[in-house]
């Protein structure tokens, strides 16, 4: 499948967080930025759930929202990282290291010589305020500092590395960021000759200077502001260099958003960035191999090996959106964990506001939206029921979705079946050709350990969340832990089989009489024909290789009939492998 579109938008950064209060302040339209979901009319109150979690659920689904619009997503860089990038370009920076012990950070400090600051490295602003920035007088205290600093919580993060820099004496601090202006579709440079923290609530400090995605900042404004300023004057052609460092930085990393804050002019003279946070155009991160991000997405903890697996699903096909999130968890035992799944991010928060009322808590969120194939919604189901502790399977979202919902039906069977599924599972499947989708589920699932129940558009997100409390309240307490079951076919040298693009195909031939081989050529969506009484390939093997979901389609309607013949197996690297 092709890759998908790169953006349009100019290739410059855009703000985030603190940046799109600080634009929306400035926006000459006077527009605000957007929060999608936050400020949605989208309650979620009175319930059980944590904050965190709650805020979690918000951020995703504004995450998933932003999907829409090409290029929209970003992923960030820590401070060193910045740092580096900004040094390449002739910014000055601090002398340090990176420690992940505090033994290391004790070595980082003995070779610097003198005071130091360390600085928790995770992606979140103030963080001083919570006690991760600290200054240290020689190695011993640098040590013991870094010691208290890692492994803390720090928002999402725990905490793992830490910056070992040089104590500036620091005259004066400045605010530079390259942000995008919607509006105007062009990036702005925001200059503030007062920085540190708090920039983004003091709009009237900040001047906006125009750039231009390919030519750079406006130089005479830049040099103009500059000079009417009371900068030193020595030192206005340093601190002029920079800033149009600081746009080559963002055009050449391809970055959506670049911020030092503060740009310091040190009391020996010395103009350098203290600190700095740089976002990467998510669509770019495949061309940037060396800035080593590993999951080119807008997150708030560092990635779990579920959403790394959830992620690298995505990136290998291309067809509807995947987007998987785990949310933070309170520990307690009446935690009620469930697993979600959604489909379209406003019409999966409306869902996840239901099933929270019942007095569940999401472990989740996940959406497969977008006409997504059957193996992509397979493997999504894979890796939620992955998840430990959750005790249902929970699926719904915007009820009018724009695709074939039978394709989404044949990938969750699948993956129930094959995870012989024993915790209750309500699928809301509203959307085009939603009474086809729900028979394939319910008939598919019949004989499985646990109920599973599809619905249609016309049942509401509260009406199906209800009769999924019933059913989790009604399930079995003790259900042992569910494992992958690959039937014994699979390998046998009397098997047929094809390699396809995520896996191999296989069909039981010892099983395949003639009742078995009809059903394979109803089914099969033109891929077979029947030679001899047996199923032979009917198109080219090049042709079936990107044919994985009626193959899938193919296995689920062998097992409504009762004749398990068929199998497609696609083991998850991560979780298989």
């Amino acid at each position: 499948m092709p890759k998908r579109p790169l953006s349009r938008r100019a290739r410059m950064p855009v703000s985030t967080g603190g940046r799109r209060q600080l634009a929306a302040k400035l926006d000459a339209t006077g527009r605000e930025s957007p929060r999608v979901a936050r400020d949605s009319c989208i309650p979620v109150s009175g319930t059980s759930l944590p904050q965190a979690a709650r805020a979690r659920l918000y951020d995703a689904a504004e995450s998933v929202s932003r999907r829409t619009v090409p290029g929209d997503g970003v992923a960030r860089l820590h401070e060193y990282q910045g740092k580096a990038l900004l040094a390449a370009r002739g910014i000055a920076v601090p002398r340090g290291g990176v420690a992940r012990s505090s033994h290391e950070a004790r070595v980082q400090a003995e070779r610097l010589g003198g005071p130091t600051v360390v600085k928790i490295q995770a992606w979140l602003t103030g963080r001083a305020a919570i006690g991760g920035v600290k200054f240290a007088t020689d190695p011993a205290q640098a040590e013991a500092v870094a010691q208290s600093m890692l492994g803390m919580k720090a928002g999402n993060f725990a905490v793992s590395e830490v910056l070992v820099e040089e104590r500036l004496e620091i005259n004066r601090e400045l605010f530079v960021s390259l942000s995008i202006d919607d509006a105007a579709r062009a990036p702005v440079l925001l200059l503030g000759l007062e920085g540190g923290s708090g920039i983004e609530d003091r709009a009237e400090a900040v001047t906006r200077i125009a750039a231009h995605p390919v030519d750079g900042i406006d130089r005479d404004a830049l040099r103009d502001r500059l000079e009417r300023s009371t900068l030193p004057r020595e030192l206005i052609d340093e601190v002029e260099r920079a800033i149009h460092a600081v746009f080559r930085t963002a055009r050449e990393c391809e970055a959506r958003s670049v911020e030092v804050n503060p740009l310091v002019i040190t009391k020996d003279g010395r103009v350098m960035a203290a600190d700095c946070r740089v976002t990467i155009d998510d669509y770019a991160v495949f061309r940037h191999p060396e800035l080593g991000i590993e999951i080119a997405r807008e997150l708030d903890h560092p990635p779990t090996a579920l959403e790394r697996i959830a992620y690298a699903v995505e990136q290998a096909d291309h067809r509807g959106t995947f987007y998987f999130a785990e949310l933070p968890r309170s520990g307690k035992p009446d935690e009620r964990l469930i697993g979600f799944h959604g489909a379209g991010g406003g019409g999966s928060m409306m869902s996840m506001d239901a099933v929270v009322r019942e007095g569940f808590t999401p472990a989740n969120f996940c959406d497969t939206s977008g006409n997504p194939s059957a193996a992509k919604v397979y493997a999504a189901a894979r890796i939620i029921l992955a998840q430990p502790g959750i005790i249902g399977y929970f699926g719904s979202g915007s009820g009018v979705a724009s695709q074939e919902q039978y394709w989404s039906a044949y990938g969750l069977a699948k993956a129930f079946i094959e995870m012989g599924l024993n915790i209750p599972a309500v699928i809301r499947l509203g959307g085009n050709s939603e009474d086809r989708a729900v028979e394939i589920l319910e008939t598919a699932c019949r004989k499985l350990p646990a109920k599973v129940e599809g619905y249609r558009k016309d049942d509401t997100p509260a009406s199906v969340a209800s009769r999924f409390r019933a059913l989790v309240e009604a399930r079995k307490r003790d259900v042992p832990k569910m494992s992958r079951h690959v039937p014994t076919f699979v390998g046998k040298a009397s098997s047929w089989s094809l390699a396809i693009e995520r896996g191999r195909v296989w069909i039981d031939l010892s099983a395949c009489d003639s009742g078995a081989t009809a059903l394979i050529m109803r089914n099969s969506l033109g891929l077979f024909a029947e030679s001899k009484g047996r199923p032979v390939l009917a198109v080219s093997e090049a042709e079936a290789k990107d044919k994985d979901s009626e193959f899938i389609a193919l296995e689920v309607e062998c097992a409504r009939a009762g004749r398990p013949i068929v199998f497609v197996d696609m083991p998850l690297k991560g979780l298989d492998t």
